[in-house]
């Protein structure tokens, strides 16, 4: 293996295309001066877009988990009470969230591999009158599993006079969005993912319904006030030092963006996932989670006759691969193959070839190719229907 050669195939961080690293070095400007107003007057309206919103996105210096704690710090008050649809580790990140705000959260739990169900959620809210704010993941990167937000959404609504929450941090940008056709309240996402960038921004875009909520909540906040980013925005401002080398960055993810198509990007995802699951399916290994409600962006496998850990070292040792085990409970049980952003149906088959020498190496039977050839099938019939 080549020293220098590392094929990240991860649900995140994902792979940077060379057109935004270019991007992200060109020299430093004043983050006060008229150069980064003009960079933030380009990126807004691009922004809005991919969140499928007629509402300013509003950018943070930070992760995606502080995209998560903005939303909780700037919709609950201590004492209020929430519910948290838990279908993995980062459902779960949420109740943690809540919790270190003195929130009263109840927690509806899926079994990690499936999807809320939205009559589960309405029960709960019937039970629960005075719940304020519906946590949930739109892709929960611990199991692959890609929420029906939308029907979810319907529900607090028709239900209920909570707002809905949704983190979409491992897929937006991925998928096909439409938070205000959706009715989402607020909708987070972070850089690292599926937006191609390096870890270090959190996107936040907020309804009039939660935006009339975010006022009158007297809970404290500084660097989260969503008010503060809202009111900077629209001065084509940042009421902190912004992380602008990333910011070039989006400009040109933005670009790349528009150039594939949203739609593009989005069928190319969903083709990437069909290619994946049929090649797992085809070498008769396990996938976590059905078909239905598996994401575009990351693929969890479950494998019953061959240790996922000892797969995973063989794997980045000898062809520099490296690829996600499990989380909580699951780690050590599962491994997961990130294909969002920068990654093609090319990639895939790479991935897919590496892999079935891996499982031979592990001792799994397969026979080489065997993959390889269900995905290059699927391949050929979705590519035959454009």
């Amino acid at each position: 293996m080549l020293p220098d050669h590392q094929l990240l195939r991860i649900p995140g961080p994902s792979p940077i295309p060379p057109s935004v690293t270019r991007a992200m070095s060109q020299p430093m400007i004043g983050h006060r001066a008229q150069e980064t107003k003009n960079l933030l007057k380009d990126i807004k309206p691009r922004l809005k877009r991919v969140f499928g919103t007629e509402q300013d996105v509003l950018i943070l210096s930070g992760s995606g988990t502080a995209g998560l704690e903005t939303a909780v710090a700037n919709t609950v008050k201590p004492g209020e009470e929430v519910l948290v649809l838990v279908t993995g580790a980062f459902g779960d990140r949420f109740t943690k969230i809540c919790d270190a705000y003195g929130i009263k959260v109840h927690r509806l739990e899926v079994t990690w591999g499936e999807a809320v169900n939205p009559e589960e959620l309405k029960s709960i809210l019937i039970k629960h009158p005075n719940i304020s704010v519906v946590f949930s993941t739109y892709c929960e990167t611990s199991t692959g599993v890609l929420n029906p937000v939308d029907k979810l959404a319907k529900v607090v609504h028709d239900h209920s006079d909570a707002l809905i929450v949704v983190d979409g941090v491992s897929c937006v940008g991925g998928v096909e969005t439409k938070m205000d056709e959706w009715d989402i309240d607020i909708l987070v996402t972070g850089s690292q993912k599926a937006f191609m960038l390096p870890a270090g921004l959190t996107f936040v875009a907020v309804s009039e319904r939660a935006w009339k909520v975010i006022e009158e909540n007297e809970q404290s906040r500084f660097y989260f006030n969503l008010k503060k980013y809202r009111d900077s925005l629209e001065e084509d401002s940042t009421p902190f030092t912004p992380a602008l080398s990333l910011l070039f960055g989006l400009q040109q993810v933005l670009n790349l963006f528009e150039e594939e198509g949203l739609e593009e990007v989005y069928r190319r995802h969903s083709l990437m996932k069909d290619m994946t699951r049929a090649a797992i399916k085809a070498l008769g290994i396990p996938l976590l989670t059905n078909d239905e409600a598996a994401s575009p962006t990351v693929t969890a496998v479950k494998p019953e006759d061959f240790d996922a850990e000892a797969l995973r070292k063989v794997l980045k040792k000898e062809f520099g691969l490296s690829i996600a085990g499990g989380q909580q409970h699951l780690k050590g049980r599962i491994f997961r193959i990130g294909h969002m952003g920068y990654c093609s149906p090319a990639d895939v088959l790479q991935i897919l070839g590496i892999l079935e020498i891996g499982l031979i190496k592990v001792g799994k039977e397969v026979k080489l190719g065997e993959g390889v050839k269900a995905a290059q099938e699927i391949y050929l019939q979705q590519e035959a229907q454009v």
